[in-house]
């Protein structure tokens, strides 16, 4: 049997065995033992184990991901959120789609503290579902910018697919994370157009909330202190110099401690609460780390990544076509597998034949982010609508059907699509911070 066929086989092992809902670390970890093993032996598979294991657990680099996690959940526990969808409720609330264009507008911020999609998703649906509810929003609309807003999260640094594409590329994360600045606003404002122009033909979905004092709108600005400190902190830490990604983590950690402390917003229940979501979430991705990285070296032995990036490379079509296909694997593979196993799965296939492209990676790294971030959305599998579905029915007043939040998500989807269109045409909005600040 030839190492082509065993590698096909394993793929398609690896893809049937995804539809048993079976954890996707644990699959491609065995998968990739499985086939290192038939391919070299017995013994050279519990090495790569081994071996694979301890590498993926006692990285310092990935130690950003846990530390970037447990900030987002201090900056829950200890109610920025909230604070953050207050604000935009204030302002927008009275408009039509206004508490939708709110919770958007909330998402982005609580993403520049958080770096997880589904996390960003869990917390706003929290804060912003039932407050639709109340004012009368349609399912769609409500659930739909909740999930489609969560995936800012992805793009908004700090993000934890852009810290794994930095480390899988040896990327600068801090010109990841400058990169992902611009793009997170423009998907942002393209989902307010989205809200706009859709409660223009269907306002039903999006009725006009209470009209608030001037006053009362300047006074809960005092709400987004917190983040906007923190966030600046952290990302001004970066662009000068005075610590790595690893100890901007830490300090922003530390940042919202203190503000949280301070103001007497966390209680030592809700600290607790922070430290296991944050080592559930870490523990996850670590594991999905170590069964990507398991099963990387699988196909790396089975040539396959090569011929694949050697019979796109070969095709004689100008390099925007061979671009355009490598994308569209990306968005196909969204469809079926969760976001950071994906890109864990095909960076290391498709990055060299970007680079021979002369595309320019850090350019690359956004886009894959914004087309995975449609994964997210993307049925069968997207994640963050499973997370609103799951969060809506621990509400009062019942929960949503999943029909009515894959509708609600089809016109983000096209908002995201458009989005990353433009960056394909005007790659200078990713890398001017970028360009600028390095």
């Amino acid at each position: 049997m030839s190492s082509t066929l065993i590698g096909v086989i394993g793929i398609v092992l690896m893809v049937g065995v995804f539809m048993t809902r079976m954890p996707v670390a644990y699959v491609m970890a065995t998968v990739g033992f499985l086939g290192f093993t038939i391919m070299a032996s017995l013994n050279a598979g519990l090495n790569l184990l081994a071996k694979d294991f301890y590498e993926v657990f006692s990285s310092y680099g990935l130690t950003t991901i846990p530390l970037f996690i447990l900030m987002g959940q201090l900056a829950f526990n200890s109610g920025i959120s909230g604070k953050l969808y207050e604000t935009g409720y204030k302002f927008l609330g009275h408009k039509k789609g206004g508490l939708a264009i709110a919770t958007v507008a909330a998402c982005t911020a609580f993403g520049a503290v958080c770096g997880s999609s589904a996390a960003t998703a869990a917390t706003m649906a929290t804060v912003g579902l039932p407050e639709m509810k109340k004012f009368g929003y349609g399912d769609e609309l409500a659930a739909g910018s909740v999930a489609s807003g969560g995936g800012l999260g992805m793009i908004m640094p700090p993000s934890v697919v852009l810290i794994v594409y930095g480390i899988l590329t040896e990327q600068s994360i801090g010109k990841l994370f400058m990169a992902g600045i611009l793009p997170a606003l423009l998907v942002t404002v393209l989902f307010i157009i989205t809200i706009m122009i859709w409660c223009s033909f269907k306002p039903e979905q999006g009725p006009r909330g209470r009209v608030f004092s001037w006053k009362e709108r300047f006074k809960s600005l005092s709400g987004m202190g917190e983040t906007l400190a923190v966030f600046a902190l952290v990302m001004g830490g970066l662009f000068y110099g005075l610590f790595t990604p690893t100890e901007a983590a830490a300090v922003g950690v530390m940042g919202v401690l203190f503000v949280s402390a301070v103001r007497g917003k966390i209680s030592w229940e809700r600290f607790v609460d922070a430290l296991y979501e944050t080592l559930k979430t870490s523990c996850m991705v670590m594991m999905l780390v170590a069964g990507a990285t398991i099963f990387g070296k699988f196909l790396a032995v089975t040539r396959i990544p090569y011929d694949i990036a050697s019979l796109i490379g070969g095709f004689d079509l100008p390099p925007i076509l061979i671009l355009g296909m490598v994308v569209m694997v990306y968005f196909i593979g969204g469809c079926f597998m969760d976001s950071l196993a994906l890109v864990m799965l095909t960076v290391p296939i498709f990055f060299p034949l970007v680079l021979g492209l002369g595309y320019d990676p850090i350019w690359f790294g956004i886009i894959i982010v914004m087309v995975t971030e449609m994964g997210v959305i993307t049925p069968p599998v997207g994640i963050n609508v499973y997370v609103v579905y799951g969060v809506a029915r621990g509400l009062p007043g019942g929960g949503m059907a999943l029909e009515s939040i894959f509708k609600g998500i089809a016109p983000f989807m096209l908002a995201v699509l458009t989005g990353t269109i433009i960056l394909a045409i005007f790659p200078q909005i990713i890398l001017f911070l970028p360009n600028l600040m390095y």
